[in-house]
């Protein structure tokens, strides 16, 4: 099993970023999917998550109305579109299954700064 983050970056506050999150070794459109963040000195936390079919979605208050999550599943892929990136919203971002039960990859590091 792997999960493969990809699509950080520098970016200044209020612009955006789409990670894309890879999965081999299993159909990720058969579990809850969620994307993860841990910040410097921080816990690793929850950011978002999706339902099996696509049509839930979770989101943290941090994040409400400035992430949306979606998956793609004849790409097993789910995907975080970031918008009004905000300082700190500076962490490297990890996805998995909802309930994390999978290894984690290298996650992708996001950095917001002007």
């Amino acid at each position: 099993v792997q999960l493969q983050a990809s699509g950080g970056g520098l970016v200044q506050p209020g612009g955006s970023l789409r990670l894309s999150c890879a999965a081999s070794g299993f159909t990720s459109d058969d579990y809850a999917m969620g994307w993860f963040r841990q910040a410097p000195g921080l816990e690793r936390e929850g950011v978002s998550s999706i339902s099996m079919g696509g049509g839930l979605a979770y989101y943290a208050d941090s994040v409400k109305g400035r992430f949306t999550i979606t998956r793609d599943k004849a790409k097993n892929t789910v995907y975080l579109q970031m918008n009004n990136l905000k300082p700190e919203d500076t962490a490297i971002y990890y996805c998995n299954t909802e309930v994390s039960q999978w290894p984690w990859g290298q996650g992708t590091l996001v950095t917001v700064s002007s």
